[in-house]
């Protein structure tokens, strides 16, 4: 593990490809300034330094169940007059508790969040998603696709990972009252798929 930022190592490292990734992808499917987004597990902000200066003032909604990696992304990936301008919502959590933002949601994006939970914690997130989404917000969520079912483990691990076959999420979707669509390929150095709920 990188001795100098342990925050930036811990989720996986590939800080700059990765954060500028998924806010190209974002703008790509129409994120604006004025859009409020929640950015599920968002880890130590490696999307947030992109998207919250882009988003105005209180729209960029972190959560995170880690609090120092919370921590680390304000106190050194974060400067500290954009902090107090943009004034991002950050909420430590591990139990999807959505309700504690202060506003709605038009867009969500859960990147690297799927492949390391195991079945009734994707359902949790999706469940508590459904409750605070309004009927135009989009919900952006990568897994690790696979052609047959896993047996995936039943505990979550951050270091494990976890597959599941387009089946089985167009199932969870169903169950939690989403529809999703196959995005696929978006990009990814390690193959994570991408799919739209909605």
């Amino acid at each position: 593990m990188n001795q100098q930022k342990p925050h930036r190592a811990y989720i996986g490292g590939i800080w700059d490809h990765l954060g500028q990734l998924q806010f190209d992808f974002l703008k790509s499917q129409g994120l604006e300034p004025q859009h409020v987004l929640y950015d599920i597990a968002c880890g130590s902000l490696r999307a947030g330094v992109h998207l919250i200066p882009y988003l105005n003032r209180g729209h960029y909604c972190g959560i995170e169940k880690h609090e120092w990696l919370l921590r680390k992304g304000v106190e050194i990936e974060l400067p500290e007059s954009l902090f107090a301008e943009k004034q991002p919502e950050l909420i430590e959590s591990s139990e999807f508790e959505f309700e504690k933002f202060s506003q709605r949601p038009d867009f969500c994006l859960a990147q690297s969040l799927f492949t390391h939970l195991p079945k009734r914690q994707i359902l949790l997130c999706l469940k508590n998603l459904r409750t605070v989404a309004q009927r135009e917000t989009v919900f952006f969520a990568t897994f690790f696709e696979s052609d047959q079912r896993v047996k995936n483990a039943k505990r979550q691990n951050d270091a494990k990972g976890w597959w599941y076959t387009l089946a089985q999420m167009e199932h969870f979707a169903k169950v939690t009252d989403w529809q999703v669509e196959y995005v696929g390929d978006w990009g990814h150095p390690i193959g994570q798929k991408m799919l739209k709920f909605c």
